[in-house]
């Protein structure tokens, strides 16, 4: 990308040629920043290490949130044609989610009542891998896109159930099986993406989709390598309940690195290009990526220091 058009796309913002789209995902994200920041702060001032990564895990799992939400009530024409065609309604459905996906980060940033909230956010990422992810894999099964899609949306479910199980409390058996299937689920998801790293090393990092990495990142078959090589370790040792707290917390922090370091300026990039597709794939690949941090990070504070 030359001076002239990074110029020409700066000028478009300060002038407000900003898709809507994405424009109100922003804007989401910024409203509940602050936020979630006021909600964890007085456990990151407590935390010591990595388990100040580890008390981020709400804010991590509650913008993304408030990003979909948004984006379901900017983009609803267009999220109406994916509800299942048995679906009546699609529109209705389409803004209910976004009411559902809004109020649940709300509660996950702020902490107030997240046994309900974690737990019906995952009820509903269930149902979506039932109704669309799962007989869309099953139509296609040797498409790799379908399966790693399936286990995100599967972990993003499992990430609000362990939130609910942890704000239910250790000693509650409900809060302690909610924990236990996002643990099993998560463990499964990252050994399956970190075979896809080492199989697929030049597409982008953390969760492989289809988008490739952009050429100005230097080292991308080491960054993915490596990806693969922490993904695997870590699923697995999360998977088979062997110090489950630390592979989480070592896991999460380095999605969250790829976030910030690699979606980062992905994100910057696509934000600077005049179509809106762009844009909102940019914010897409971003948070998506966010929200799969956020569910381990969830992990690592549900489970026990002693795990």
């Amino acid at each position: 990308m030359n001076l002239h058009t990074i110029i020409t796309a700066l000028v478009g913002v300060l002038l407000f040629e900003f898709s809507r789209t994405a424009f109100s995902m922003s804007l989401a994200a910024i409203v509940l920043f602050p936020i979630a920041v006021w909600a964890t702060k007085a456990n990151l001032a407590q935390a010591r290490g990595f388990d100040k990564v580890v008390a981020l895990s709400h804010l991590c799992f509650a913008i993304p949130l408030a990003v979909f939400g948004a984006e379901h009530f900017s983009a609803a024409r267009g999220i109406m044609t994916i509800v299942p065609k048995f679906m009546p309604w699609p529109l209705f459905w389409t803004y209910f989610v976004g009411v559902a996906l809004l109020a649940a980060s709300l509660s996950i940033a702020t902490k107030i009542q997240v046994r309900w909230s974690g737990l019906l956010f995952g009820c509903m990422m269930f149902l979506f891998v039932a109704m669309m992810d799962l007989p869309g894999t099953l139509a296609d099964p040797h498409n790799r896109i379908n399966w790693v899609l399936l286990l995100r949306e599967l972990s993003f479910g499992a990430g609000g159930w362990i939130l609910a199980g942890d704000a239910l409390g250790a000693k509650d058996r409900r809060g302690s099986k909610l924990i236990i299937f996002g643990r099993i689920v998560i463990g499964i998801a990252a050994i399956f993406y970190g075979v896809e790293h080492f199989l697929h090393p030049i597409n982008v990092p953390g969760v492989p989709l289809e988008k490739l990495m952009p050429a100005w990142i230097p080292g991308p078959r080491l960054i993915a390598y490596l990806t693969g090589a922490i993904l695997l370790v870590a699923g697995a040792s999360i998977l088979l309940a062997r110090k489950t707290r630390m592979a989480a917390t070592y896991l999460g922090t380095w999605i969250l690195l790829l976030v910030l370091f690699i979606y980062g300026p992905i994100l910057i990039v696509s934000l600077l290009d005049p179509g809106t597709d762009v844009k909102v794939e940019g914010l897409n690949y971003f948070f998506d990526t966010l929200l799969f941090a956020g569910a381990i990070l969830a992990l690592a504070s549900a489970t026990p220091r002693t795990e």
